[in-house]
């Protein structure tokens, strides 16, 4: 039975989900029963159409996009982008750098995670190879409104948290293995503004994006956020146990997998690579392998350099008030 897991990151995380994937292949006694990799998701930063999570770095070179596509895909894994912006305006369909990212994948095996009725309309016209899945964004808190996603013909509908060990309302969707469960979301269950926060994220997106191009003194002031949960960006996989809405990996197999569902998200686009990798350990990697596993990861990622020990500088022995 093969359980597939969607990892976030094409950049901050894209070396990490590589060494995941190179561990699968080399050593598939250390994950748990039928891992398999669904997608790398999220965007080239810095995207217009990116949603979801803000990003505020540079753009990625052409050469980049078309070696992590490549790459990627030759690994039989497909690239998902998060263009989940709710606010994109028709002018907003020109922009080149997305425009770009959706040609460079175009190629039958990728695709987008989608909110915006107007860039879903643009994708199905120009980009037609382009797999299409419906944004968790979307809050569908109803198996009525899953059903209406699911006859829209996409290819995956990514379910709302707070659907999460519903049993009795999970049981009652049609085609389970279409959808898509996150598992380790960090928000408060039943959050009152998470739409809200979407919005914000996507105001400030397209901020971000004309900022870019402006100097530091004629910058747009980005609208703030503060969330009345404290402590949420250091939320992990340790601590969201506490929530109704989080998935164990026990009932990943115990439960969700025989009732039919077979793809679950793992989020973290933004989340410290520590923490993303805890999440990975925890979901995919079977008990008595994690300190291994987790060991052998930092160890590469030290010898790639994307983490730094600094260790003692040298220097000479001197006694005591001994002059310089």
């Amino acid at each position: 039975m093969e359980v597939f897991f969607h990892l976030p990151g094409l950049r901050g995380n894209y070396a990490l989900n590589m060494m995941f994937s190179g561990l699968l292949n080399g050593h598939p006694e250390y994950f748990r029963e039928g891992v398999k990799i669904g997608s790398f998701f999220g965007e080239f930063p810095t995207s217009l159409w990116n949603g979801g999570r803000n990003s505020r770095a540079d753009q990625c070179s052409a050469d980049y996009i078309n070696a992590v596509i490549k790459s990627t895909n030759d690994l039989g894994i497909p690239v998902r982008y998060t263009y989940t912006n709710m606010l994109l305006e028709e002018e907003d369909l020109k922009d080149v750098y997305c425009n770009y990212c959706l040609e460079a994948a175009h190629n039958g095996m990728n695709g987008v995670i989608l909110v915006s009725p107007l860039l879903e309309k643009y994708v199905r016209e120009k980009y037609p190879k382009m797999k299409l899945t419906s944004s968790t964004c979307k809050q569908i808190k109803d198996v009525s409104g899953i059903h209406e996603e699911l006859n829209k013909g996409y290819d995956m509908v990514v379910l709302d948290y707070n659907m999460n060990n519903r049993f009795e309302l999970l049981e009652q969707i049609e085609d389970k293995s279409r959808c898509e469960i996150l598992v380790n979301a960090v928000c408060e269950p039943n959050c009152a503004r998470r739409g809200a926060h979407y919005r914000n994220i996507s105001e400030n997106q397209k901020k971000i994006v004309k900022n870019m191009g402006l100097p530091r003194e004629q910058q747009i002031p980005l609208t703030p956020w503060e969330c009345k949960y404290a402590g949420i960006a250091q939320e992990n996989i340790y601590t969201i146990q506490k929530f109704c809405t989080y998935v164990s990996p026990e009932d990943i197999w115990e439960k969700y997998v025989p009732m039919g569902f077979r793809n679950f998200k793992i989020e973290g686009r933004t989340s410290s690579l520590f923490v993303v990798m805890e999440a990975y350990c925890h979901y995919m990697i079977k008990p008595e392998y994690q300190g291994q596993v987790r060991l052998q990861l930092l160890r590469n990622m030290e010898s790639l350099k994307l983490l730094q020990v600094n260790r003692p500088q040298p220097a000479p022995f001197r006694l005591p008030n001994q002059g310089k």
